[in-house]
């Protein structure tokens, strides 16, 4: 799913039966990162997300966060570090930090 899909999803309907959804963009990168300032990612009350920041464990946290605040924190930056140790086990290493802006999107998506 692109980030326009994403906004699609998030502009579509008329409003009535939506539930409330949390907005998570990225706004900034250092480095290496798997998704660039811009990148959308929806999360519903369940986990549950439409788009992507890049995957992972940074998106768990952001996913995390998220439900956060749609259980009534406030918005705010999540710092996804993406530099483990050299010597990391994980062939997934990115390199580069992201900031990433949750927010909730009260317009919500239909169910």
């Amino acid at each position: 799913m692109s980030d326009t899909d994403v906004l699609a999803l998030l502009a579509g309907g008329d409003g009535r039966g939506r539930e409330p959804v949390v907005l998570a963009t990225v706004v900034s990168t250092k480095g290496s990162t798997p998704r660039k300032t811009g990148a959308k990612m929806l999360v519903d009350k369940n986990g549950v997300v439409a788009g992507t920041i890049g995957g992972g464990c940074g998106e768990a946290e952001v996913i995390e966060a998220a439900l956060a605040v749609l259980g009534g924190a406030a918005p705010r930056i999540v710092q996804v570090d993406l530099t483990e140790e050299l010597t990391s086990w994980s062939p997934a290493v990115c390199g580069g930090v992201m900031d990433v802006f949750v927010e909730r999107a009260d317009g919500g998506v239909e169910r």
